[in-house]
């Protein structure tokens, strides 16, 4: 997945040699997810399920952008990074979408004044 701009300062300024590291690690292929254990989509080709061309990304498995020990680190092609990441996605667009509506009630993001004080 794309890093989020607001993220970019969590990653370590050695993210791109941690990727190629996870990226020998996996032969180029995905490694797989609890939904799809056996998946090993290779990078840049058409997936063998989906048909769709492969773009692998380097996953966290606790969500943390800070924690890059490998064994917290996945290569997963899109099925399988974005099934492993939809219970945290929802968590995260309820999150925005509550934060959204205070600002609208309130004019200011409580959120941000509540973690402030």
């Amino acid at each position: 997945m794309p890093i989020k701009p607001e993220n970019a300062k969590r990653y370590p300024a050695n993210w791109k040699e941690i990727v190629e590291q996870i990226r020998e690690r996996s032969g180029d292929c995905c490694e797989g997810s609890p939904a799809y254990p056996d998946c090993r989509a290779a990078n840049r080709e058409p997936h063998p399920v989906t048909g769709s061309k492969v773009v692998l990304t380097v996953g966290h498995l606790d969500h943390t952008p800070e924690h890059c020990d490998p064994d917290n680190l996945k290569h997963w092609c899109q099925r399988c990074h974005l099934t492993y990441d939809a219970k945290h996605h929802a968590q995260t667009a309820y999150m925005t979408r509550r934060c959204d509506r205070t600002v609208e009630m309130f004019g200011t993001d409580q959120t941000r004044r509540e973690s402030d004080a």
